[in-house]
């Protein structure tokens, strides 16, 4: 379906006021009719009978708005600026997606909320308006749910992301697929599960991310702006026969799922600890080389092997103890 842009010139309020001068009319020569002839008093309740119809005709676009005109089932053509229009009166605007609302910003029904809340303020007297058939070109951003999926080391994750969309052929949306919000919510689920089945949460030796046969340091920890384009990337592909485009795409929420959270924590803790007494030690074990070279440059003491083993014994003990030392005092003889 390809989409093509109704030409009509922006002349609704023409239209309007010659309809409203041509009920004026109406009523006139129903006035003078009677006395003239009854065939114009015929005439004129036929037209103000049917004349309403042509109001049917005027249609009204905002800016960032379209509408798409089928005209007994065929398809006649989308408006896409803003103005306010007088087309074929039975031509009827179509958007199957108009009562679907989505968990995102910019698509919100603002009528039908005040009409929600009139509806629960008079007992359920009111009615709720009928949805706009209006197609917003504005970039919405879609926050779908949460997901829990297993990432490459079958490490269950829980992950959300935001998707900026915005639709740019109205008939690709709306005659292409039966629902063109719902069709963009199921796509990005499925990507977000085939791009996040690639990575492991953190960086883990020997995993291939990109598919090209060679390991590399990817994660979805450290790496979330290439895991974000490539979701990004996949979700365009899904997408371009309903005629929307991907602007942006990116991690909101990224975490361990409960089940497992705890037991990584603490695997994360003992990585931790382990990378500071390594530090530690490394600094002791130069500290000791230092002292035991200090000590021999100056001649300051001459130690023989039994006490600089004695000596490093006691240093590394010192500097690598997770508590204060007590100190000694020898005051006898080293030998």
């Amino acid at each position: 379906m390809e989409e093509k842009i109704y030409t009509t010139k922006k002349n609704g309020m023409l239209a309007l006021i010659l309809i409203i001068l041509s009920y004026i009319l109406a009523v006139f020569g129903l006035i003078i009719g009677t006395a003239v002839s009854p065939i114009i008093c015929v005439v004129c309740i036929l037209w103000m009978c049917i004349g309403w119809i042509f109001l049917l005709g005027l249609k009204v676009v905002k800016p960032q708005e379209a509408i798409v005109l089928t005209l007994f089932g065929k398809y006649k053509g989308s408006i896409k600026e803003d103005g306010f229009y007088f087309v074929n009166p039975f031509c009827g605007t179509f958007n199957p997606a108009a009562d679907t609302k989505l968990n995102q910003s910019g698509d919100v029904d603002a009528a039908n909320s005040a009409n929600a809340l009139l509806t629960a303020a008079t007992g359920g007297a009111a009615q709720m308006a009928t949805s706009s058939k209006k197609i917003s070109l504005k970039i919405m951003t879609l926050n779908n749910s949460r997901q829990k999926i297993n990432d490459c080391l079958g490490n269950p994750v829980e992950i959300g992301i935001a998707v900026m969309w915005k639709v740019t052929d109205t008939a690709k949306a709306v005659f292409n697929v039966d629902n063109y919000k719902e069709y963009l919510s199921l796509q990005c689920d499925a990507a977000l599960r085939n791009v996040v089945r690639a990575y492991p949460y953190d960086v883990a030796p020997g995993i291939d991310t990109t598919g090209d046969g060679e390991a590399d340091d990817g994660s979805l920890r450290g790496s979330s702006e290439v895991v974000a384009n490539r979701i990004k990337e996949e979700i365009q592909t899904r997408v371009d026969e309903a005629g929307i485009e991907i602007v942006e795409a990116r991690i909101t929420y990224l975490a361990y799922a409960p089940e497992i959270a705890a037991v990584m924590l603490q695997r994360q803790q003992a990585s931790a600890i382990i990378d500071a007494r390594k530090m530690i030690v490394d600094g002791a074990v130069g500290m000791v080389e230092m002292a035991l070279n200090r000590l021999d440059e100056n001649g300051t003491v001459k130690l023989d092997e039994e006490r600089k083993a004695a000596m490093v014994s006691n240093l590394l003990v010192v500097l690598c103890g997770n508590k204060d030392a007590q100190p000694i005092v020898n005051s006898g003889s080293l030998y």
